[in-house]
């Protein structure tokens, strides 16, 4: 069977420019698979301006490494760890507001996150994909790992250029943005001659983390 070349590396355009399909994202969303944590589900979740206030058990974030952490670092180093080196018996689930953390004994932490910062991670897809609320750093896989990826994130009320270049996603197949906060922009990412949209939002507690309805066609 012939592996489709969104998978395998760049094809040749098939003319007329990228085709592009905008989706909106949903304030809310069913999770698969989720691990329930106070007020939050978890998703398949450098430093920041505001120190860290850590709630919970210190030593669960001395056991990870994670002791001398804020949210903003604990969050990049995990996104951008191989799927074989995330820590299989930890849930890191990210909300708009804060990191909770929870490991198989039952140990729970919580880190908030920047004032001025909201963190959404994407998953761009073109055949299969799985809903998502709340990014879990852990355990959420996308369909297109170690791929290069065009993203643009365009404020929708100034029309400001937040993000805009060639990056590559993680080991798990996503995509992370570091966005200010209260806001609604476009959202852009194209592969080869494949191309998607989504509408985001970083003004609610309930705002989504998790974008994994991004298809690219």
């Amino acid at each position: 069977m012939t592996t489709p070349s969104y998978l395998r590396g760049p094809r040749a355009s098939s003319g007329g420019g990228p085709r592009r399909r905008t989706v909106r994202l949903p304030r809310r969303s069913l999770v698969i698979g989720a691990v329930l944590f106070p007020l939050v589900v978890a998703g398949c979740g450098t430093g920041g301006s505001e120190p860290a206030s850590v709630t919970g058990d210190q030593e669960l974030l001395r056991e990870h490494g994670f002791a001398d952490a804020d949210a903003h670092e604990i969050i990049d180093r995990l996104e951008a760890l191989p799927v074989a080196e995330r820590p299989q018996n930890l849930i890191a689930s990210v909300t708009a507001t804060s990191l909770q953390l929870r490991d198989d004994a039952g140990r729970e932490a919580e880190l908030p996150l920047p004032q001025d910062q909201f963190y959404l991670s994407v998953a761009p897809f073109v055949e299969t994909t799985h809903e998502c609320a709340f990014h879990s750093l852990t355990t959420c896989r996308g369909e297109l790992r170690s791929r290069e990826i065009s993203a643009s994130v365009v404020d929708s009320s100034s029309g400001e250029i937040l993000e805009e270049g060639t990056r590559t996603t993680h080991d798990n197949g996503f995509l992370g943005f570091w966005l200010p906060r209260g806001i609604t922009a476009e959202l852009t990412c194209t592969l080869e001659d494949y191309a998607g949209g989504a509408s985001i939002s970083t003004q609610a507690e309930d705002d989504l983390t998790c974008l994994t309805s991004l298809q690219l066609t």
